[in-house]
């Protein structure tokens, strides 16, 4: 999945719309009744296929390209955070905290800029957890630049689970 982002027009309505979108979700995810949250009887783990991924992979997609988009914005540093509290672990958000602090430097992104684009490729699944690529774009033009993140992510949960290079 490619995503570039456009200075003109259509980017504003995109990151209107994305935001609009997260913001929707976010306060969708809160109103869930605590029903939902009760404890429920232990599962014995599904066994791990291939076509298990696909969700884990789009939910990564989803989050990348949510978060590249509310960087920018107005009051984005609270859309991010929040992006995170749902998208992420408590523990990858924990160890993104010390990451960030040692580095000076955007932990998901592993950088201090916002890319121009983004793709996310699917990968392997073994004991729980799926791998994907993302490659973020950093330059244009016909020599452009790039960076790749494996990120891993909980089956169970979909939730993201690690972020490296």
């Amino acid at each position: 999945m490619l995503r570039h982002r456009n200075a003109q027009g259509p980017r504003s309505r995109h990151l209107t719309g994305r935001t609009l979108l997260a913001s929707a979700l976010l306060t969708a995810v809160a109103a869930v009744p605590a029903v939902a949250a009760a404890p429920q009887a232990p599962r014995t783990p599904a066994p791990v296929r291939s076509d298990i991924a696909s969700p884990a992979y789009q939910q990564v997609a989803h989050f990348y390209g949510a978060y590249i988009d509310a960087l920018p914005a107005e009051d984005g540093g609270r859309l991010a955070t929040a992006l995170r509290t749902f998208y992420l672990t408590p523990r990858l958000r924990s160890e993104l905290n010390t990451w960030e602090q040692r580095n000076h430097a955007d932990g998901v992104l592993r950088a201090q800029n916002t890319p121009l684009a983004f793709r996310v490729t699917p990968g392997d699944s073994a004991a729980g957890h799926t791998w994907s690529t993302v490659r973020l774009t950093w330059s244009g033009g016909k020599h452009p630049t790039y960076s790749y993140l494996t990120v891993r992510s909980d089956l169970r949960t979909g939730k993201i689970s690690g972020i490296g290079q």
